[in-house]
């Protein structure tokens, strides 16, 4: 009877502290492997396992498309790159962003539900936003287990908080506790069959993950048509739910929770007002140039005119700059 032996861990947001003491904990014959996210910018290098390898005793690497699974082994997902899991090997593709991130949590952890059901413990730890809770949902769904870091002792608690109130972890538990009962778990035997249902709507996300034409081509498989567009592509936005959380994916594949799409948005609001801020600005510096050549020219009344448009524009500017100042539209991205 095979035992609790795949471990999935998504973080972004103070995650790179919350891996090393994790791993620190974890004994050099660990009976299992970890597969690890951290939200990186695309175009950084990342050296996060040879910071875990110095943190713990396990070895940890960027995998190849198709290596392996080993126990005793950390894979991190590389920059700009899903991590998926299939029976016996890890699959390393550059996929349709989901959640704004590549590599993102969930497409991860819905492989691992997919491929190996009851066996896998997710793990959500600090982070931004909610990556993770669609993909934590699916791996309780398949029988699995999840663990979710206490929000109060999360560098930030926002993806902690929304897994606990959507996907209903097993345990929710402090950093310092996490690896005891990774270390507990991983020694049990699988005793929870799979969960009852089809995998049908599990295996389209994934497809949908590794760009499957013949999923993103299919409309009815992606759900309703929603009257939002894709922030990436500008498509349209297909609407599912992933039990009470609302799920957007485009044909081309991008992905978003609500939360996500929102703060996409809200990032375009922001980057329109902040351009819109400069054209006026100029606008305004314009016309009080133009109304300085008319003065000079003795044009009284155009003088006047480029003066009073040149004070509206700064007027209409100052109402931007003020809700920019607020800090109404500012998003993390991470």
């Amino acid at each position: 009877m095979p035992n609790h032996d795949i471990v999935v861990i998504g973080t972004s947001v103070g995650g790179v502290d919350a891996l090393q003491k994790i791993v620190h904990q974890l004994p050099e014959r660990f009976p299992g492997s970890l597969f690890v996210v951290l939200h990186l910018a695309p175009e950084s290098p990342s050296l996060l396992p040879e910071i875990l390898e110095r943190a713990g005793t396990l070895p940890a690497i960027h995998p190849r498309d198709g290596d392996r699974i080993r126990d005793g082994q950390v894979y991190v997902a590389p920059p700009d790159r899903h991590m998926l899991i299939q029976r016996g090997k890890v699959r390393i593709m550059i996929g349709p962003k989901e959640n704004r991130h590549r590599p993102a949590i969930d497409p991860l952890f819905r492989s691992a539900a997919l491929a190996y059901g009851p066996r896998v413990i997710g793990v959500v730890l600090t982070g931004s936003l909610d990556d993770g809770t669609a993909g934590l949902l699916a791996i309780k769904q398949r029988g699995g287990i999840a663990i979710v870091q206490d929000p109060e002792d999360a560098y930030c608690g926002d993806m902690p908080r929304s897994a606990i109130r959507y996907a209903k972890p097993d345990h929710v538990l402090p950093l310092e506790q996490i690896a005891r009962k990774i270390l507990e778990l991983v020694h049990q035997p699988v005793r929870v069959a799979v969960a009852a249902g089809g995998t049908g709507g599990l295996q389209l996300e994934v497809e949908a993950a590794e760009m499957e034409p013949a999923v993103l081509d299919d409309s009815e498989h992606l759900g309703e048509p929603s009257p939002f567009a894709c922030p990436e592509c500008n498509g349209v936005l297909w609407e599912k739910k992933e039990g009470d959380l609302l799920h957007f994916r485009c044909r081309v594949g991008h992905a978003y929770t609500a939360s996500n799409l929102v703060a996409e948005q809200n990032l375009g609001v922001e980057s329109a007002l902040w351009a819109a801020l400069r054209a006026l600005e100029e606008n305004a510096s314009l016309n009080e140039r133009l109304a300085e050549r008319a003065r000079a020219r003795r044009a009284s009344a155009t003088a006047e005119h480029f003066a009073e448009t040149a004070e509206t524009k700064k007027s209409q500017a100052a109402t931007l700059r003020k809700l920019l100042l607020e800090g109404q539209f500012h998003v993390s991205k991470n």
